[in-house]
Formats: C-alpha cells, sequence, structure tokens
C-alpha cells in the first residue's frame, strides 16, 4: 500500500475506495495469471475513461476557445487525446512504476510500452471520476493532459505562420488593424483586420486583441492556402 500512497501523492488525488486505483492499474496479463486472488483487469476502466476523457476535452476547448472553429477543435481534441499524449501523461505521473503486470509483459518491457501505459491513463481517469466525480475528474485531466496544449504548442502561431506564407514572395507586407471593439470592460469582444498590401485578406474576432489578430490571420491563411 505504500506504492499507492506515493502513487496518489504523485496524482494529487486520494482515493476513498483503493480497490478502484489497483482496478485501474491492473493489466489483464496480470489479472489472468492471478484469477483466484479476485484481480481484475482495468479494460471496462479503460473504455469508461476514453469516454470521460473525450468529454472533458471538448467541454474544455468549448469554453476557453469560443471562436475556434468546428474543424481545429476535432483536429486539436483527436491530438490531446490520442495515445502518444496520454502516453507523455503517464510518464508525468511515473505510471508505469505502479503497474500491475503478468510474467510475460514484465520481462517484455511492459511498463514502458506506449499503448499500456495510455491505456492506463484512462482506467485511472474513470476510477478518479468514480472515486471523487465530475469536478474532480476534470481537474485531474487539465493537471496531466490539458496543461499540455501550451508546451507542445498545439495552438497554431497563425500570425507567425502567415507572416512565413507571405514572406516567399519579396516586397509582400501585413498591416493588422483592430476596427471595432464591444462589450463592457469585464467582457470587452474586438474585431480585427489583417491587410496584406493593403488588401484586407481576413478578419477575426476575439476576448482580446491578440487573439482576435490570431483569428483575422488564421482566416486569411485558410483563403491563401487554398
Amino acid at each position: 500500500m505504500n506504492e499507492l500512497n506515493e502513487l496518489e501523492q504523485i496524482l494529487g488525488y486520494e482515493f476513498k475506495n483503493r480497490e478502484l486505483l489497483l482496478t485501474a492499474l491492473t493489466h489483464s496479463s496480470y489479472a489472468n495469471e492471478n484469477r483466484s486472488s479476485g484481480a481484475v483487469c482495468n479494460e471496462r476502466l479503460e473504455f469508461l475513461g476514453d469516454s470521460i476523457l473525450g468529454m472533458s476535452v471538448a467541454r474544455y476547448l468549448y469554453r476557453e476557445f469560443p471562436n475556434m472553429p468546428e474543424g481545429e477543435m476535432t483536429r486539436l481534441r483527436a491530438e490531446l487525446v490520442c495515445e502518444q499524449n496520454l502516453f507523455e501523461a503517464s510518464k508525468k505521473m511515473r505510471l508505469g512504476n505502479f503497474l500491475r503486470l503478468g510474467k510475460g509483459e514484465e520481462s517484455g518491457n511492459g511498463r514502458s510500452r506506449p499503448s499500456i501505459l495510455a491505456d492506463a491513463v484512462e482506467a485511472l481517469i474513470a476510477a478518479v471520476y468514480l472515486d471523487g466525480g465530475r469536478d474532480v475528474v476534470h481537474a485531474f485531466i487539465f493537471k496531466f493532459i490539458l496543461s499540455s496544449l501550451n508546451e507542445k504548442n498545439k495552438l497554431r502561431d497563425y500570425k507567425t505562420a502567415l507572416q512565413e506564407l507571405i514572406q516567399r514572395k519579396n516586397g509582400n507586407q501585413l498591416v493588422y488593424n483592430i476596427i471595432a471593439e464591444s462589450g463592457p470592460d469585464h467582457c470587452k469582444q474586438f474585431d480585427a483586420e489583417v491587410l496584406l498590401n493593403g488588401e484586407r485578406v481576413g478578419i477575426g474576432s476575439g476576448r482580446s486583441k491578440k487573439e482576435a489578430e490570431q483569428e483575422a490571420a488564421k482566416n486569411a491563411l485558410s483563403g491563401l492556402e487554398t
């Protein structure tokens, strides 16, 4: 149980029902070899955790990026819930140290296998949800998965990308203008335009001037790249 205490300290969450945590850490290979002890594998938790993760990420993107189009949210969600990103999350938790594996997986470097660790992260998400509820699991997902959003620069810098695109031809010049603002001081809305050689090529809106300019650059890129 000392190992579980250590993992809970890493996770920043103490389970009321330790059996949920044990199950989340139990690979099918271990469960198959220890049926007599009543060991249960984490596959059902993994199934539930996959859905919880997708919903939590979708909710976060919808709330935090009100001007992000559906296609971009879909792309970003796919990147955040993919096996590689969950594998990276497992490293933050040092999850491989705590897995319960069968002898074959143990000898076959199962503790460092991305697919096993990614599945265990999803199972752990479900365990946290069942033990602590919705708000607790959303905080958990933000801490270990959504926080990687800026770390990995998954939000494209559209202004830089647009600048790089137009620099392929000498003499091109970009100018950004804030063309409107509305709303009370605590909830401002800005509209921006981007001009290429004096001609408007994109407009965008945002809760800050920077966000509006990024949206304008994004729309300009969409048209110019097409």
